[in-house]
């Protein structure tokens, strides 16, 4: 069941560059894997899903809000979190409005899966899989600290995954003083 399992590696890894204490949104948040864990470490959250019962059981989490973001509206216009996460989901005409939620000193977390994975398993369509340098043509309004796109062996999968931060004009340079690593 999607968001039962373990956290993402590549979410765990990047967490620490989301503000102490802000708002985080997980865009099709399943059962909340990444909800539990960014809120475990003292950020009030919120998950999107289209499905009931994944709303149901992030209700108790923080906010959850069921909406069926590939049919309907985008449920959150003009919010704007500290760090926004999105896994193994795409919906390319929701992509301005992800990166839109960022807030000024916030960061997006990315991970999907790159064209490649449609041959060794599924989602296979097109539609579902980003093209080569995608995410970095989506952040380009952001500055990336990280980028991957490649094969990973267990379970079997090619995925792009993008890290990148929204500079705080507030706070010119602050982005070039955050550790890569979540060590001291």
């Amino acid at each position: 069941m999607h968001g039962t399992e373990a956290p993402s590696p590549w979410v765990r890894r990047w967490a620490h560059l989301i503000p102490a204490g802000s708002p985080v949104l997980d865009v099709a948040c399943g059962h909340g894997r990444h909800m539990r864990h960014l809120a475990g470490l003292g950020h009030p959250v919120t998950g999107i899903d289209r499905d009931p019962a994944a709303i149901e059981a992030v209700g108790p989490l923080g906010r959850a809000v069921l909406a069926d973001i590939e049919n309907g509206p985008w449920p959150l216009p003009g919010q704007r979190f500290g760090g926004v996460v999105v896994t193994n989901y795409l919906w390319r005409p929701l992509l301005p409005a992800i990166v839109a939620s960022v807030a000024p000193g916030g960061v997006l977390i990315y991970e999907t899966f790159g064209i490649e994975h449609a041959q060794v398993g599924r989602p296979s369509r097109p539609d579902f899989l980003l093209q080569p340098g995608e995410l970095l043509r989506v952040c380009e309004d952001l500055r990336v600290v990280g980028y991957e796109d490649g094969f990973l062996p267990e379970p079997a999968r090619f995925v792009q995954r993008v890290v990148a931060l929204r500079e705080d004009p507030a706070e010119p340079g602050a982005g070039q003083r955050r550790r890569l690593d979540p060590a001291g």
